[in-house]
């Protein structure tokens, strides 16, 4: 380990992680100094209890937007929020614990895609009215249908600042803006110009430079559903948040993380974050990555980031509570639109119809709907079309005159023995039983059937019910059925042979062999 090289790592995400933290904290409704002490108690202890070494941990934007409706739908009460997010970091660690982190990846790609963006153009809607000067508002509909009088409302003060943060924000030099990270720039130039012109605008305010106090959590019938919903979502969101940076982080680094540890780290930076009132947060990516570049590869750096940003609350809080609240929308427009996911949507045209269907509606329903809805509705939809397209992919055929053995080249002629063969190629499940009942339904005239299963890759427990239907109806009709299984398949038919359907049944392993037998 170098600890050079770890320290001058949380040095420059610390760096990056005060304006952040100060603009997600305002966001969210809780104000500047719980989002700042959020990236403190969230970032120290998720490096010292996570598994992922080089991951840096605080307020994003995704939390800050369940944070933000939580301030509304609990009307302020922090008593209840900081439940809110007890809750949900407790519910991490029970995550971490029950092996839940290893499932993140099984996500489909179109989920997240819409998921992410969602999030990004929330951020952006979000940040209008402090961008024009005015109060902000939670409600992404109230937002739009209001925006033609709040324009006309506009503090021009605000809106000058705003506009020069954004510029500094996307259009700084590569080189200074490696050396400085831009919203640094934009708050160090804007903040004095603001002071120095005597403009009107509204700045943070007061940023006690003490440490938080401990904030007791509260619940009450009339909330509990709401606290418990919130908190389930913040706890999900956190974890998909935080998995898909430590791949990130694994991709740069070339390390394995460890999913399960990290969300466990996480669940006691969120639960700690709560008992102070402090803002929740998940990993960050952009913090991350900049972590790693920087030379921050062990723990360390993320501790010592931490500890950077609380030696300047402590030392500089009289300094950042003059920070004007239009630089601060500025820098998370610009978050924003760094969290659209452009991998996707530079592809969408080309994109299979049934991703970019799920991505638009996951999109939508996060924007104007909730998140935790949208990512299950994103993942039902998702697999509905998987098993639509599976069950389609599988074939259920009925040969009732000749059956050539393709691997013997044997032909045989069942139509004067009265044998009729059911193949049955691709996976037997749910999806494809009603197909084999459509095909078996029309089966005349027979004294022998042959299931061919040989093909099968797995079967679900609605196919075996199926099949043991199926062979029912055969054996009070006189007709002989064989089956053609691989000895895993006969073994789990034989497992489920409660009521003794396959007794009779006669089992093969190939034709030639149940060929013999007729």
């Amino acid at each position: 380990m170098n600890i050079k090289q770890n320290l001058l790592g949380g040095i420059t995400a610390a760096v990056i992680a005060l304006p952040l933290g100060l603009a997600f904290g305002v966001a969210s409704g809780l104000g500047a100094t719980a989002g700042i002490y959020g990236a403190i108690i969230l970032g120290f202890f998720a490096s010292l209890f996570g598994g992922t070494p080089s991951q840096i941990s605080g307020p994003t934007g995704p939390m800050t937007v369940v944070i933000a409706a939580a301030v509304i739908s609990l009307n302020g009460d922090i008593g209840l929020i900081v439940t809110t997010v007890l809750l949900a970091g407790i519910f991490q660690i029970i995550f971490g614990i029950s092996k839940i982190g290893k499932f993140v990846q099984y996500i489909p790609y179109p989920v997240i895609s819409g998921f992410m963006s969602g999030i990004g153009i929330i951020i952006i809607i979000l940040q209008i009215n402090p961008y024009l000067g005015l109060s902000s508002d939670a409600s992404i509909v109230h937002i739009f249908m209001t925006l033609p009088s709040n324009i006309s409302d506009t503090n021009l003060s605000s809106f000058i600042v705003a506009t020069a943060t954004m510029i500094i924000m996307f259009f700084s030099p590569n080189k200074i803006a490696k050396v400085i990270p831009t919203p640094l720039i934009a708050i160090v130039v804007l903040t004095p110009l603001s002071i120095y012109f005597n403009l009107e605008v509204d700045a943070i305010g007061e940023i006690p430079a003490v440490l938080p106090s401990f904030v007791m959590p509260k619940m009450n019938l009339q909330h509990y559903t709401t606290v418990i919903s919130l908190a389930f979502t913040l706890a999900v969101l956190g974890t998909i948040d935080t998995l898909l940076t430590s791949i990130v982080a694994d991709s740069i680094t070339g390390t394995k993380h460890k999913p399960n540890k990290e969300l466990i780290g996480q669940g006691i930076g969120n639960s700690l974050c709560a008992l102070t009132g402090s803002l929740p947060g998940a990993g960050a990516t952009m913090r991350t990555v900049i972590n790693i570049k920087s030379g921050g590869t062990h723990k360390i750096s993320g501790m010592f980031h931490a500890l950077i940003l609380l030696a300047i609350v402590l030392f500089l809080a009289p300094l950042a509570s003059q920070i004007p609240l239009a630089i601060l929308a500025g820098i998370l427009v610009k978050v924003g639109v760094d969290i659209l996911d452009y991998r996707f949507i530079s592809i969408w045209r080309d994109s299979p119809k049934n991703d970019l269907s799920v991505m638009l509606v996951v999109f939508f329903i996060t924007v104007f709907v909730d998140l935790i809805t949208a990512v299950g509705v994103g993942i039902v939809l998702a697999s509905l079309l998987i098993v639509y397209r599976i069950t389609k992919e599988a074939k259920i055929t009925l040969v009732d005159s000749h059956h050539k053995n393709v691997q013997t080249d044997v032909e045989y002629d069942l139509a004067d023995k009265k044998v009729r063969v059911i193949k049955i190629n691709g996976a037997f499940f749910f999806g494809s039983s009603t197909a084999f009942e459509g095909k078996t339904n029309s089966i005349l005239d027979t004294k022998v059937v042959i299931i061919d299963i040989l093909d099968v890759p797995f079967m679900d427990i609605t196919a075996i019910f199926t099949l043991k239907d199926f062979i029912t109806k055969l054996q009070k009709d006189d007709i002989k059925v064989m089956i053609l299984a691989k000895e895993q398949d006969k073994n789990q038919l034989l497992k489920l042979n409660k009521t003794h359907v396959f007794d009779k049944v006669e089992f093969y392993e190939d034709m030639d062999e149940a060929f013999k037998k007729i």
